[in-house]
């Protein structure tokens, strides 16, 4: 029984920031082209646009995170369990293309309001034509990936 409650609590803290649409979680292989393709588009783009967005990372390699990323399969109903897989809000994408980017955007935006949308837009304009300047001035965007370990999850409840 403690088996359960500790993956469904791992799975809760997983699907946590996924039920607004302005998170992601991406599930990833260190290993897999498309994974950091996947992982470079978010972090040089998207978080720049969506300035409430937040990213977690799940490395599928590090066991302690396999239970995190079979719940995710499970919850996206796929039955391979290839990576990327992206759970954005209720929409989960496995794979990566760049022309899956507009999906992705369309994901992001779901629960967003026409302002949160405006500015997107806005963000969008202003990195394509400057990104390095528009990067530059906005440096705090970075913080807005992390880094998923069940294993720390596991160690800050025990404290």
């Amino acid at each position: 029984m403690k088996k359960l409650s500790i993956l469904s609590a791992l799975c809760g803290v997983a699907f946590a920031g996924a039920a607004s649409a302005a998170n992601i979680t991406v599930y990833y292989s260190p290993t897999c082209p498309h994974c950091h393709n996947a992982r470079e588009f978010i972090s040089s783009t998207l978080i720049y646009e969506y300035p409430q967005l937040k990213v977690t990372e799940v490395n599928v390699f590090e066991d302690a995170n396999r239970p995190t990323f079979e719940a995710a399969l499970k919850k996206c109903e796929y039955e391979s369990g290839g990576v990327p897989v992206l759970v954005i809000g209720e929409k989960c994408f496995q794979g990566y293309a760049d022309f899956m980017q507009g999906e992705l955007r369309e994901a992001i935006e779901v629960d967003l309001s026409d302002a949160d949308k405006a500015t997107a837009a806005e963000n969008k304009k202003a990195l394509e034509e400057n990104a390095e300047d528009f990067k530059s001035s906005h440096s705090d965007r970075t913080s807005a990936i992390s880094e998923f370990t069940a294993a720390s999850e596991e160690t800050a409840k025990k404290k």
